[in-house]
């Protein structure tokens, strides 16, 4: 969990981040073997009916200042709702709350650069408030825009991430999209956390990677994605760097027992399927509402 990265060496350090891109994965080919034309037909009926999932791209992710983030809807939200963007707690513009600290409903002047598909830059986002921040238990921040979805998809043709409801699967196949690096991480869940501790916070049940997702600063915020299904099921935010215990940038886990282990060179992730509980109709927060766990102030 790097401090987020300075505002003009991200400017310098972007305008040659090209290089890194990384490039969606590239499809396998198939090739079939020569089978009965009855067998051919009911093959090509399968595939009709079991759509290949669409290659996770830059598609609704955006870049920071210091970091990186996305454009996402709950599961219930409207396309008329205010937009939203979800990004690392320790990204916010107020510093890194401290443990314990939520911040809500703070007015913030922030921008987001929008991002196609293919990593090309869109326009600017404008946020109006930070409806939810906190390093506690999670690491999240949560803007409100001054547009609704309906209103970027005019402009910009581009639809937001959808944050998955369910709890994100062991051996998942997954995807880090950097908007800041413009870069791309492919791997899988390699397993949980069931505490994570960084220098004073503490996470809870992270989402831990396999060695592919060598994230660096800049990737915090990132959106994970689930490669079949296309929903957002976790953030990214640290990764053990030089093999320290329970150190900032050096994150150890901590098990049910006590038991302190640590992985280095691997990243980790805060899961997502608790924040669609705490919204309501029109995406406003309500931290009282049933099953919501997010940390309260």
């Amino acid at each position: 969990m790097r401090k987020p990265l300075i505002g003009m060496l991200a400017a310098v350090l972007v305008a040659g981040a090209t290089t890194l891109a990384g490039l969606a994965p590239a499809q396998a080919a198939t090739t079939a073997n020569a089978t009965a034309p009855a067998t051919v037909a009911k093959i090509a009926n399968v595939a009709k009916a079991v759509p290949e999932p669409a290659a996770v791209d830059f598609t609704g992710t955006v870049a920071l200042d210091n970091c990186s983030g996305s454009l996402v809807r709950m599961p219930g939200s409207a396309g008329s709702d205010p937009a939203l963007v979800l990004s690392n707690g320790h990204c916010l513009e107020s510093g890194m709350p401290g443990p314990g600290q939520v911040v809500t409903d703070q007015p913030s002047s922030r921008t987001f650069t929008l991002l196609d598909g293919s990593g090309a830059d869109l326009g600017t986002l404008n946020a109006v408030k930070v409806v939810y921040g906190a390093m506690t238990d999670t690491d999240v921040s949560i803007y409100q825009l001054d547009s609704s979805y309906d209103t970027i998809q005019a402009q910009y043709g581009i639809a937001p991430l959808t944050v998955s409801a369910a709890h994100p699967a062991k051996g998942a196949d997954i995807r880090v999209v950097s908007g800041y690096w413009k870069r791309i991480y492919s791997c899988s869940v390699d397993g949980f956390a069931y505490q994570l501790r960084e220098g004073g916070w503490t996470f809870k049940d992270s989402v831990r990677y396999t060695s592919g997702c060598n994230v660096i600063g800049g990737t915090s915020g990132s959106p994970v994605v689930d490669a079949n299904s296309g929903l957002l099921v976790a953030v990214n935010n640290t990764i053990n760097e030089n093999g320290q215990s329970c150190t900032l940038n050096n994150p150890c886990e901590v098990d049910q027992s006590g038991t302190v282990t640590v992985h280095q060179g691997i990243g980790y992730a805060q899961e997502t399927y608790i924040i669609p509980p705490c919204f309501g109709a029109g995406n406003v927060l309500d931290l009282t509402l049933p099953g919501c766990v997010l940390p309260r102030p």
